[in-house]
Order: structure tokens, then C-alpha cells, then sequence
């Protein structure tokens, strides 16, 4: 069984390094030896160096994710509450995002690389949670739409981008416009009242 002390010297020893060069100068001996251990060990913990950036961006936003991944058990809660806990969720780990990128000494170059690795995870973490959120809520009559699966995906790239603000850099009026603009499309298109989801917490 793989010894989780050293799975989190081999993650600390990749953090370190991302703000002493550039990720693609950064050699999977030089990840070991930063941790303390043989080069030959640290494939029984991670097949690839791509595998320990996956396992740290996971670890740096695994917190704010973790409420979202227990709603779609909790069908004491309204599938729209849950969706809103969910949403900010979302919004929760794009401000640790943010702020790491804005505190980091990392090269653009790699902060674009994490970046796209972050939103990966982000989207496919949540996905699975909210297509189940929606799938309830359209078992109980909440919401009327035909593509769950199809419906999260969509929501949660337009949050992710939009709250990141880096793909496509928009002022605070646009981004507002723009959750507006979706929140009142998951109302049409669910079938609920207008002004069901106003509380969604995406906007503030």
C-alpha cells in the first residue's frame, strides 16, 4: 500500500519546484530528490510526472469540492438548494484558484498549463454531483429537461470560465450578465418558475 507521508513529500517537492522554473524544465529525478527519495520509488506512487501535477492541482482545490460531492446523496434538501451549494462550490474554489495564481511567482506559461488542468478537474469533479442533483429533481417533478448530464456540463463550464475570469477576461458587469443570462436559461429550459433560481449564489 503506498505510503501517503510520502505521496505528500513527492506533491510538496513538485510545489516548490513550480516556483523555481518552469514545469517543463522539471525532471521527475528532480521531483525525487526534492523529496527525499529514490527516482526507481516514486513510480510505485505516480506512473508519470503528468500524473503528480493531476494529484497536486487535486489536493490544492480538494476542500472547496468536498461538500459537493456528498449533495446528491442528501435528498432531504431541495434539488435547487443543493444545486446552489454546488454552484458555490464552484465559485469557492475558483477564488483559491485566483488567488494562489495571483500570489504565485510561476512563469505564465505554466500558470496557463495549470490552469487548463484546473478547469479539467473542476468540470469533471462537479459534473458527476450535479447530473445527479438534476436527475433527482427531475424524478420529483422539480425540474422538466430531457439531458441532465448534458445540462450540468454546460452550467459548469460557463461558471467555471466566467468566475475564473482568464479564458476570456470580462469586467464585473459582464460576468454578471453573462450568470444572469444562464440562470434565467436553466429556468426556461427546466421548466421552473421565473426567478426560482435568483439564489443560486453565483452572483454577489
Amino acid at each position: 500500500m503506498p505510503d501517503l507521508k510520502k505521496s505528500e513529500k513527492i506533491l510538496d517537492a513538485l510545489q516548490q519546484l513550480l516556483e523555481e522554473k518552469n514545469i517543463q524544465h522539471i525532471s521527475v529525478s528532480e521531483i525525487a530528490g526534492k523529496a527525499g527519495i529514490g527516482k526507481g520509488s516514486i513510480y510505485y506512487y505516480f506512473p508519470s510526472k503528468d500524473a503528480i501535477v493531476d494529484a497536486l492541482i487535486k489536493r490544492s482545490y480538494e476542500q472547496p469540492l468536498q461538500t459537493a460531492k456528498t449533495l446528491s446523496s442528501q435528498t432531504n434538501i431541495s434539488s435547487f438548494t443543493r444545486m446552489a451549494m454546488l454552484f458555490q462550490a464552484c465559485r469557492n474554489s475558483s477564488a483559491v484558484f485566483l488567488k494562489q495564481k495571483h500570489d504565485s511567482s510561476t512563469s505564465i506559461q505554466d500558470l496557463a498549463f495549470l490552469h487548463q488542468k484546473y478547469l479539467n478537474y473542476l468540470i469533471s469533479e462537479l459534473k458527476p454531483a450535479l447530473t445527479e442533483i438534476i436527475s433527482q429533481g427531475i424524478a420529483c417533478g422539480e425540474i422538466h429537461f430531457d439531458y441532465p448530464a448534458a445540462l450540468a456540463e454546460i452550467a459548469l463550464i460557463v461558471i467555471a470560465v466566467k468566475l475564473d475570469n482568464s479564458l476570456v477576461p470580462s469586467t464585473p458587469e459582464e460576468i454578471e450578465d453573462t450568470l444572469k443570462g444562464l440562470i434565467s436559461l436553466l429556468e426556461n429550459g427546466t421548466g421552473v418558475p421565473a426567478g426560482t433560481l435568483e439564489y443560486l449564489s453565483l452572483i454577489k
